[in-house]
């Protein structure tokens, strides 16, 4: 079973954010989770993607103590096969600039939200592939509530494949998924 319809079982569609069409594209509204008027939106994603708000995962600080920030998760996860490119997106919002260890922090959080889908994929629906051979992209975007600027892309070095080498874009205003996907 391919691993989008895996996603598509797993997850409840309240954790799901719904795309769009825009022409002959798919687009998505993400929002800022503590900032209803906080938003941006992403044009271009794969018709096939699956985004999940991450944040709709209860914290487990009931079993973990959160010294090291492992009870923090970012806001999204967008899931994509299109065509045999496989990658993921996790993706942290902030209405003004946010502190970059606490990004670092909620991305690796949702970076461990996805192993551990990718571990109930492989028990419960006995995919021994589930998940893998994903390119894994990390993005942070600032600035969402503030009137739109032009946009600025900070990338600190070529690939933002780890959560410390994220992809930082501020006042966000036409974002492409290739962009945020690195292609």
């Amino acid at each position: 079973m391919p691993d989008i319809d895996i996603l598509n079982q797993m997850i409840k569609d309240a954790a799901k954010v719904q795309l769009s069409n825009h022409y002959n594209r798919m687009k998505a509204e993400l929002a800022e989770p503590d900032h209803p008027r906080s938003s941006t939106v992403i044009y271009g994603i794969p018709e096939n993607a699956v985004i999940i708000k991450v944040d709709a995962f209860s914290s487990p600080d009931a079993v973990f103590v959160g010294s090291k920030g492992e009870c923090k998760r970012a806001d999204y996860v967008i899931v994509s096969n299109e065509g045999g490119r496989k990658v993921i997106v996790y993706i942290e919002m902030k209405a003004t600039k946010g502190q970059t260890t606490e990004i670092i922090q909620q991305l690796k959080g949702a970076q461990c939200f996805l192993a551990y889908c990718q571990e109930i994929g492989k028990a419960f629906w006995d995919e021994s592939d589930f998940l893998k051979k994903y390119r894994q992209c990390f993005v942070s975007i600032g600035h969402t509530s503030i009137p739109k600027r032009k946009t600025r892309i900070t990338r600190e070095s070529g690939k933002h494949d780890r959560p410390e080498k994220m992809l930082k874009i501020d006042w966000p205003h036409h974002l492409q998924f290739n962009q945020l996907a690195g292609a």
